[in-house]
Order: structure tokens, then sequence, then C-alpha cells
């Protein structure tokens, strides 16, 4: 497992982070990747959905992170919408954190906030 570093995510617009990320693809196929390439992330993704995860929780396994974000498998399920039952695809996400550095009332709200991204997201491609 290898675990490329996006640097200065915060400041990059989606087109950013996916020219980033395939960069980083290309070099891990070519086997170019280096140290420097994998230091200094302190946030993660893991994606077990790619696996048929419905659900699990993602491990802080480098002393640099202080949050892994596991997203898992859609499904569709049974929910409630307008006061009917309706099958709806639905994807289990899980947040681990550090809570020496981060409160858990900011963890939930960043878990909120991408959730209405995905469910909305013409409202992150216009940046609202």
């Amino acid at each position: 497992l290898v675990v490329p570093v996006i640097r200065n995510v915060e400041s990059l617009d989606l087109v950013g982070i996916e020219k980033s990320f395939a960069e980083l693809a290309g070099k891990a196929k070519a086997d170019k990747m280096t140290m420097a390439d994998m230091e200094g992330g302190t946030f993660s993704i893991s994606n077990g959905g790619v696996f048929g995860s419905m659900l699990g929780t993602p491990m802080i396994g480098s002393t640099n992170l202080s949050a892994v974000m596991g997203l898992h498998g859609t499904k569709m399920r049974a929910t409630v919408v307008d006061g009917s039952i309706k099958a709806r695809p639905i994807m289990y996400v899980a947040l681990t954190y550090d809570h020496r550095l981060i409160d858990g009332r900011e963890a939930v709200t960043f878990l909120n906030l991408v959730k209405q991204q995905v469910e909305t997201p013409e409202r992150m491609i216009l940046g609202l």
C-alpha cells in the first residue's frame, strides 16, 4: 500500500485535485513513486468500497496523520423520502481522527459537509 500526498489541496479546485491525483497515479503505475511523494500527509482516504465493504473503521497507520476517512460501497437501501419508503443508493462514510488534534464537533461538521457535497454535487462543482 502506498499513500501519496496531494499537497496544498485546500487551495485546489476539483480539476486541480484530479490533475494531481492523475500525476501521482501515473508515477505509481510507472514505479516512479519516491518517499517525498508519500511524506507530510495529514489526512487520508481509504476506499474499502472497491472491495465490497459496506462499513468499517479506518485506522490511523501513520504518526503524521490526524484523520482517515473511510468510503464504503454504495448499495440500494430502503429509506424514507417525503413520508414514503423508497429504494435509494446509500454509501456509509466513517471518519477516524486523533482526538488530541480534532474535536468531535469539527469532525461531525466535516462529515455533514461531505454528505451535503455528495448529495448535491452541483454545489461542489460550482464551489457553493
